[in-house]
């Protein structure tokens, strides 16, 4: 039984590959959630339990063990799949503007490398001319 699922979960992840291929345009609005792949990968879970049943029901616990693998492997990769559709349903918001309109962005670690950036950025704006003084 294993040998007849590896080429279904091998045609499975080949058909969401090949239909993710449509959405490759740009939009402006999230798209709505997707459960194609939720459910085909949540279809498949569910069968590879039931053989997994069938085999420990059947006195061969060790071909129902590796089937029970097999399926925690696979309902993995169902939940991996929802995650990504939820996400790509609901995007994070845009971050918010809040603080100083322009802040120094300093990316040294030593102190005193970091106040003399601090007092450099602050000589660099004093030079600037503002434009309310050229404005009569």
């Amino acid at each position: 039984m294993l040998l007849v699922e590896i080429p279904v979960a091998f045609l499975l992840g080949l058909a969401s590959v090949i239909r993710g291929w449509g959405g490759a345009d740009e939009q402006t609005v999230a798209p709505p959630m997707d459960w194609v792949p939720v459910l085909w990968l949540g279809g498949f879970t569910l069968g590879v339990l039931v053989i997994a049943v069938v085999f420990l029901r059947s006195a061969h616990p060790f071909a129902g063990a590796v089937q029970l693998l097999v399926a925690a492997a696979a309902l993995i990769f169902t939940i991996a799949a929802w995650h990504n559709q939820y996400e790509r349903a609901h995007p994070a918001p845009p971050p918010t503007r809040a603080g100083m309109p322009h802040a120094p962005t300093v990316l040294h670690t030593q102190p005193h490398e970091l106040s003399r950036s601090l007092t450099d950025d602050h000589e660099e704006q004093a030079q600037i001319p503002s434009r309310s003084s050229n404005r009569s």
